[in-house]
């Protein structure tokens, strides 16, 4: 028989050592989830609402507001429901469907900040055909191509880990995870590795095309004033959204792969949301500040309504 057929429900692990402060935990939980929803649904109305900022640029940055909120969605509802449970369990497919937003939302972050980095390369490098390259009908494709790329890579790898013959049901971690439920399979194949390993080179592609646009920007604007001011008011925030996203994302990958059992519980439950924590709330924050039109828009918006 086939053990993914019998294993119904999955245990997770991370909140055992909570119960003293359980009830404070979900209030500061549940208040940070609704400042998340709050600043990228405020930054994503504005985009939509204002004309003057149907750019390129704000275009893939509300793409990565969407991004953020689909992704926390994966997380949040259900680690709030944890915090007030005494048992930590999901089920089969609860498991499956989490880890798949949950990796699809990494990938699809990573996806839109590419596109960033493409356009802010084309508008400071090769401005001249700015206007002619991110036409409507080439930023509706490369918007498309960003979710459809992701959501399509993560489900091939979703349907290759339900071939898997699971001899566990506890994983440790906050969340489900591809990693945490392929810990638990008592034997894996060919075809499941190259899906893997597909995906990370993929993605790594992302990365590398990543640093070698800045490369051009960064010469570019060594010997160029005005492109310098462009750089430091358009690309710092894309910089600081990367770094943070890179960060957190290689801080949990290594972990996984080897990190120390002897770590502190809480260190380990830092590590593993770290990408759920701080992008989805640093990037509508970093950009709305420092982006001029967001921040004069948004505003505007808060004088009109007093």
């Amino acid at each position: 028989m086939d053990n993914a057929s019998v294993i119904k429900v999955f245990s997770l692990s991370g909140l055992n050592n909570t119960v003293e402060y359980r009830v404070t935990l979900f209030c500061f939980t549940l208040l940070y989830y609704l400042i998340i929803w709050i600043v990228n649904v405020a930054l994503i109305v504005t985009i939509i609402v204002d004309r003057s900022l149907h750019e390129p640029m704000y275009i893939f940055l509300c793409n990565l507001c969407i991004s953020g909120l689909y992704g926390t969605a994966g997380f949040y509802p259900k680690f709030l429901m944890d915090l007030l449970s005494p048992s930590h369990v999901i089920s089969y497919g609860g498991c499956l469907l989490q880890s798949f937003v949950i990796h699809s939302f990494s990938a699809s972050d990573l996806s839109i900040l590419a596109l960033m980095a493409y356009d802010r390369y084309i508008d400071i490098c090769r401005p001249l055909v700015y206007h002619s390259v991110m036409t409507k009908q080439a930023i509706s494709l490369l918007v498309f191509f960003s979710w459809l790329l992701p959501l399509s890579c993560m489900f091939m790898n979703t349907m290759s880990i339900i071939q898997y013959k699971l001899c566990g049901s506890y994983i440790q971690k906050l969340y489900c995870s591809n990693w945490s439920i392929g810990k638990l399979a008592c034997s894996t194949s060919i075809a499941n590795i190259i899906i893997a390993y597909f995906n990370i080179v993929f993605y790594f592609c992302h990365f590398v095309f990543i640093v070698w646009t800045y490369m051009y920007l960064i010469r570019t604007c060594l010997i160029s004033k005005e492109n310098r001011g462009k750089f430091m008011q358009t690309c710092v925030p894309h910089l600081i959204s990367l770094i943070s996203f890179t960060f957190v994302v290689l801080l949990d990958l290594m972990y996984m792969r080897f990190g120390s059992r002897d770590i502190a519980q809480s260190l380990h439950n830092f590590i593993s949301i770290g990408s759920l924590l701080l992008p989805s709330i640093m990037n509508p924050l970093i950009y709305g500040l420092k982006l001029t039109k967001d921040r004069n828009r948004i505003l505007g918006f808060i004088r009109d309504k007093r």
